[in-house]
């Protein structure tokens, strides 16, 4: 078994992260990471109010009796979100882990510590795990240049982000993107952190509540097959290459006085949902990282893990054994 400050500070088997996945992270994958002795988070914004939050992490805590968290990613929004009271949520409902992004998690640690809370920061730059870590985060989980979602506008690969960040950082650090078998597993920890996130992998599981016609997109698909887009607006988000991206791509670089309001209406996350729920992968946008490259198959999300730590530790001892001799 692989312990790691991770598995120790959050109580799980395996130094295995499932970091929150907007329309993803529901109450049946979560609880079938945690069964699988990963670390699995409901993502709050994807539950319409704090009430049905709170029905989510009933509906989870009926699912399992092993530890999970909630996600909750802090941005601007057009139509005001009510943080303090889908966090209220998550304290009331008994949660013990709590996943930040976007801004600062700051003003809410006062509440999170009171109530035991442990916080993981998702962070894209060393300074921002430093001053994660200074703000009184408990862990921090990197995400390189390679992850689905918002890398961040520095663009460095985690080869140079997580040792960079280990030389900084004392609290445990994940590393994600780019994540998806044991030798990914091997390599965080060789780089300085303590366990992986993964999300396209585990978007790509029995259990993850997309369409399966989305399930085989990521099968399908080459490391070369996402697209960013929002860089012109300094918001980068990489996203599955399909029809929508590439035409908000070539809208952003080819229309010099662009606006958002070029493409809102092919960035709508309703749009993303849909293709989810739906099937139809050229509905709109939707996350997906360059790990897709290495995804061959859907497995359970225990098989999944099984895997990649029988994997990971089987690269130990190889490895172990090729010095030695």
């Amino acid at each position: 078994m692989l312990k790691t400050a991770m598995t120790e500070l959050f109580g799980v088997k395996h130094p295995i992260v499932q970091g929150g996945m907007q329309w993803v992270g529901k109450a049946e994958l979560i609880s079938a990471v945690a069964n699988a002795g990963a670390l699995g988070f409901l993502t709050a914004l994807t539950q319409p109010t704090p009430e049905a939050l709170s029905k989510e992490i009933k509906r989870c805590q009926d699912m399992t009796d092993m530890p999970f968290g909630v996600n909750l990613t802090i941005l601007p929004t057009i139509n005001p979100t009510p943080y303090d009271e889908y966090m209220d949520a998550i304290v009331q409902g008994g949660i013990k882990i709590v996943e930040t992004a976007g801004r600062n998690p700051e003003p809410y640690l006062p509440l999170l510590k009171k109530n035991g809370v442990k916080v993981i920061h998702k962070c894209t730059s060393v300074r921002h795990g430093v001053k994660s870590e200074k703000v009184g985060c408990d862990a921090v989980s990197m995400d390189g240049f390679e992850c689905a979602g918002h890398p961040g506008e520095d663009d460095v690969p985690n080869l140079v982000l997580l040792p960079a960040a280990a030389d900084q950082l004392t609290i445990p650090m994940v590393a994600s993107g780019g994540f998806g078998d044991g030798r990914g597993l091997v390599a965080a920890l060789a780089l300085g952190a303590c366990g992986i996130n993964m999300g396209t992998r585990f978007m790509c599981t029995k259990e993850s509540p997309v369409h399966d016609n989305v399930k085989q997109a990521l099968v399908k698909a080459s490391e070369r097959d996402t697209q960013l887009v929002y860089r012109k607006f300094r918001n980068t988000a990489r996203i599955h290459k399909n029809s929508i991206a590439e035409e908000i791509h070539e809208i952003e670089t080819t229309k010099p006085d662009a606006t958002f309001e070029d493409i809102r209406h092919l960035a709508a996350g309703t749009r993303g949902a849909s293709v989810y729920e739906t099937g139809d992968i050229e509905a709109g946008v939707w996350s997906a990282g360059m790990v897709q490259g290495i995804i061959n198959d859907v497995p359970t999300c225990a098989e999944l893990v099984s895997r990649i730590v029988e994997e990971a530790e089987e690269i130990i001892e190889r490895q172990k054994a090729m010095i030695a001799a």
